[in-house]
């Protein structure tokens, strides 16, 4: 099998996702691609039986000499030229994007669309790159039907990630000072964007409703009429127990049981790891499927996150990394 093509894979997503790759598939080839080659063979030579290779992403071809061969290519930092996109279509092998955003992907999308049988492009510009939707998908297995989902995630001010994380939120936020939730059946952007987020030990930051592509996957997949997303940055429950900044996720759902009465339930996803090793399951899970590791031949064109992955096992993996997730019963 060709090696799967990691752009921006010795920045800290990019390295995380090749650890958790490298653990769960030792026999797949990585090729860690990055514009220091130097930093790239650091990470290679960590993972053993890996390659680097110096990229550019404002080059035809990425700068990679001609007859390079890969399996699929993960944009781990901003494609933001959509040449590292062109370069798997041109090759028909799958792509995978994080970090887009919901302000920056038509511009992936309609490149997608213009090509629909060259190459399964994922786009996974989602939360930590999609595991909200798949623990919302979990969470709604309880329910007839879904009316509200209301998700909360604290970033430890501790633990933003590297520079291009740091630009990703930057460009985000610049983008829009509104926010996409859907409100009664249907998708607005709101001003009003102050919101409270509860970490997983109750104490409360002062956050922000997001622009994320999280608002309309979970809504569709759900059929929720009520969907946000909001987030905050702050001190996690881990460093405030006095141990690592922690990344804390919950999410509430109200609606229907499947008896027929009101039901409400609330999931928190705690990892001690911090925001890396649940961004990385997240791009791992989304990456596995399109290269057959983990279920059937993906067909070429536009995806999503939940529509390849199925959410409980996705929560095993999240589990397996170092995760608790436990479930609160409100009503």
């Amino acid at each position: 099998m060709d090696s799967v093509l990691m752009l921006g894979g010795s920045g800290q997503a990019g390295a995380s996702t090749a650890a958790m790759l490298r653990q769960w598939h030792p026999d797949l080839p990585l090729t860690i691609a990055g514009r220091d080659l130097g930093r790239a063979r650091r990470v290679a030579d960590d993972l053993g039986t890996s390659a680097a290779v110096s990229v550019d992403l404002s080059r035809q071809g990425l700068g990679l000499p001609d007859g390079s061969r890969h399996s699929a290519v993960v944009a781990t930092v901003w494609d933001k030229h959509l040449l590292g996109l062109q370069y798997a279509q041109d090759r028909g092998v799958p792509y995978v994007s994080i970090s887009s955003g919901l302000s920056d992907i038509a511009p992936e999308v309609v490149a997608g669309g213009q090509r629909p049988t060259a190459a399964p492009v994922l786009v996974a510009s989602h939360w930590a790159a999609g595991v909200v939707v798949h623990l919302a998908r979990y969470a709604a297995r309880e329910f007839d039907r879904v009316d509200t989902v209301e998700i909360g995630a604290v970033l430890d001010e501790m633990d933003a990630g590297g520079p291009a994380s740091a630009a990703d939120l930057e460009r985000w936020a610049d983008a829009a000072s509104t926010a996409m939730i859907r409100q009664d059946g249907v998708f607005r952007w709101t001003a009003d964007v102050a919101v409270d987020v509860p970490a997983a030990d109750g104490v409360v930051l002062p956050g922000q409703l997001a622009g994320i592509l999280d608002v309309p996957s979970v809504a569709v997949a759900t059929g929720a009429a009520n969907v946000r997303f909001g987030f905050a940055m702050g001190v996690s429950s881990g460093r405030r127990a006095g141990g690592e900044p922690s990344h804390d996720i919950r999410i509430r759902l109200g609606g229907t049981g499947r008896s027929g009465a009101p039901l409400e339930r609330t999931m928190h996803l705690v990892h001690p790891g911090g925001q890396r090793p649940v961004t990385a399951v997240g791009i791992a899970l989304g990456l596995e499927r399109l290269i057959t590791r983990q279920g059937d031949l993906v067909a070429p064109g536009i995806h999503m996150p939940e529509g390849l992955v199925d959410p409980e096992y996705a929560v095993r993996r999240l589990l397996g990394s170092g995760a608790t997730l436990a479930h609160q019963p409100i009503g």
